[in-house]
């Protein structure tokens, strides 16, 4: 009997690890190893034998029962020369393949007839050359193709017309000549062959489709069909369609009125699309990927959220070392938004990606120094790593547009919390929490401090800029960016509040200003009132003057936010923090304490379970939380 339970025990193991094995697609696995190993890239991946593809690996997904690898996107990665032979090709079970905004060249892979379910295939923005392939037909489930914006030359294969499955087709800004095959497609919904050099007379099955597709060539038109509107084309594709004329005059009060209704909404709704968004976008408005094109325009999207798509191609997302995101700014301009707040240095936005993952995006206004030093400064802030500092995870820069990617926190900001929801259904934010963030948002100032030589400066310390972690510990936003921002701007509603009376006088951020700041919001973290708001008489009050005049009178226990009266014992702390916040919110610059000392008076309110020891400056690297990952979306 023990021999059989033995064996049985010995049959089991060997199942379960023959599952482990059947978890882990081994051969999709190697070739894809094969394949980054071969081809030099300048992001890093998280690529290695030792972790599983499936759900671990950037860019890739599996089936459901993860045995063949379905999905590769890796958009804007890098990779610079020649897709290897027998690498991608192996991955017999593909399905999509995004490869796009690399510097990829050579010949369209041969040995990609191999992947008989390919079914979306993304390699725009490369530097392939040569003729297409001739026979499409290998790919019978061909949905999605684009090749734009490479160097391939020849004419346009006549096997096109056997994809019968084939909904959107952009080939644009090419080589390509010749004349414009017949391409009887029942599905095409979407096309694009502008930019070539193409000729001959536009095929009658395209007629439907816009002139616009076609500009850049040589084509002509039939005289008794003129192109159509399509009705597929999406907004953001065209941005605008002109009416057809009825065949009459207009009368010139009906035309006086057109004319002014045109100018009001024009100015009034519409001003800054007219000035960034038609005078570009309209230059490269055929450069959509797929028939996901023009998303951007169908999510929850501000006006001052469009950006514009004829931004240099050479301009894109520049991903710090270890960010696992892989997206591009293509994906970026697709996802749906929703405005998070407008700040002193510009708008940030939630981005919510095609798969649903999530992150935070601040567009940047007055900047005021040029690529060079810009950038400089984006790597000194993105190599900051500490578990109380908001990770910079991205950032693009062009001449119109620059942009901050980070992680999105759930819980929102200290602002969000402390400030929300008032009233019955509010759920307290308790003396402990407000401990932990204090503590957090200290080390996190302190370490940013410590950077460029102790010289760092944050500039804009304030509640709204400061999350919770994984660890409910406070966790600053927005560092570095004061020195790259013209002068501060005279600061409107709370935000003034949180301002050092010398950067008022002189707009000019210094460590010691952000002391001050951060004062402010230990203030507003024991009463619960913004660092400026208002009686319910109108009156305007100054939180740091009405807490010292309060604290003057001796009325010490009328200053504490009335929620922190429900809980025992808390009285002596939050009297020794509001002596600490008193300190840091002197008038005279030289008369505040440096952050390092903040953060050993504020540690030392109350030892909070599991802390151990001091995290501030340099200190050893503390546990970082686990990033949300991002995936290319198509």
């Amino acid at each position: 009997m023990e021999g059989l339970s033995l064996i049985s025990c010995c049959f089991f193991l060997l199942g379960f690890l023959f599952l482990l094995g059947k978890a882990d697609p081994f051969e999709d696995k190697q070739a894809l190893l094969d394949f980054v190993n071969q081809l030099p890239h300048s992001r890093s991946l998280n690529w290695n034998e030792t972790s599983p593809v499936c759900d671990h690996w950037t860019g890739v997904l599996c089936n459901d029962d993860k045995t063949r690898v379905v999905a590769v996107r890796l958009p804007g990665v890098g990779f610079d020369g020649q897709i290897p032979p027998n690498t991608l090709s192996r991955l017999s079970g593909l399905q999509i393949l995004s490869l796009r905004s690399n510097r990829l060249n050579g010949h369209f892979p041969s040995d990609f007839t191999n992947l008989k379910n390919l079914s979306f295939l993304y390699l725009q923005f490369n530097n392939f050359s040569g003729s297409l392939p001739l026979d499409f037909s290998v790919w019978k489930n061909l949905t999605i193709i684009n090749l734009s914006h490479n160097g391939f030359n020849g004419s346009i294969p006549n096997s096109l017309s056997n994809l019968t499955q084939l909904a959107s087709l952009n080939l644009a800004n090419n080589s390509l000549s010749g004349v414009i095959p017949n391409l009887n497609l029942p599905k095409l919904q979407q096309l694009n062959l502008s930019n070539n050099n193409l000729n001959g007379t536009l095929p009658k099955s395209l007629e439907k489709f816009p002139k616009s597709v076609f500009i850049g060539n040589n084509i002509s038109f039939p005289s008794s069909t003129p192109p159509k509107i399509s009705p597929v084309i999406t907004p953001s594709l065209v941005p605008f369609s002109k009416s057809k004329s009825s065949g009459k005059k207009l009368g010139e009060t009906a035309l006086l009125g057109i004319i002014v209704a045109g100018g009001v909404l024009g100015l009034v709704a519409f001003a800054f699309l007219i000035l960034v968004f038609f005078s570009r976008r309209k230059k490269k408005r055929d450069e959509e990927d797929g028939i996901s094109g023009g998303k951007l325009n169908k999510g929850n999207m501000s006006p001052e959220k469009v950006i514009s798509r004829s931004q240099d191609a050479n301009n894109r997302l520049v991903f710090f070392e270890g960010c696992n995101y892989a997206f591009d700014l293509e994906d970026l301009l697709r996802a749906s938004a929703e405005v998070l707040g407008k700040g002193t240095f510009g708008t940030a936005y939630r981005a919510i990606l095609e798969d649903a993952a999530t992150i935070v995006v601040k567009r940047l206004k007055d900047v005021n120094v040029g690529k060079r030093e810009f950038e400089q400064q984006m790597e000194l802030v993105g190599s900051i790593r500490h578990e109380n500092v908001v990770e910079l995870k991205a950032y693009y820069y062009s001449k119109e547009e620059k942009l901050m990617l980070y992680e999105y926190f759930t819980q929102g900001s200290l602002s969000a919390i402390l400030h929300g929801k008032r009233g019955e259904d509010r759920v307290p934010l308790d003396w402990d929490t407000r401990l932990r963030i204090a503590i957090g948002a200290a080390r996190g100032i302190a370490r940013i401090h410590a950077e460029n030589g102790g010289k760092l400066v944050h500039g804009n310390i304030k509640a709204s800029n400061i999350f919770l972690n994984t660890r409910q510990y406070g966790c600053v936003s927005d560092a570095g960016l004061a020195s790259i921002m013209s002068s501060l701007a005279p600061p409107i509603s709370r935000a003034a509040g949180y301002r050092a009376p010398e950067v008022t006088d002189t707009r000019k951020a210094s460590q010691s200003s952000d002391v001050y700041s951060f004062g402010v919001v230990l203030l507003e973290i024991l009463t619960g009132k913004s660092p400026i708001h208002t009686t319910a008489g109108d009156e305007i009050i100054h939180l740091v003057r009405w807490v010292h005049s309060v604290v003057r009178e001796e009325w010490t226990d009328e200053v504490f936010d009335i929620e922190l009266m429900r809980y025992p014992n808390i009285e002596e702390e939050m009297v020794e923090m509001l002596q600490i916040a008193m300190s840091c919110v002197v008038r005279m610059p030289d008369q505040r304490p440096k952050i390092g000392d903040v953060v050993k008076m504020v540690e030392n309110v109350r030892r909070l379970d599991n802390e151990s020891q001091t995290h501030v400056g340099n200190n050893a690297e503390s546990p970082k939380p686990e990033p949300r990952a991002g995936t290319d979306t198509e």
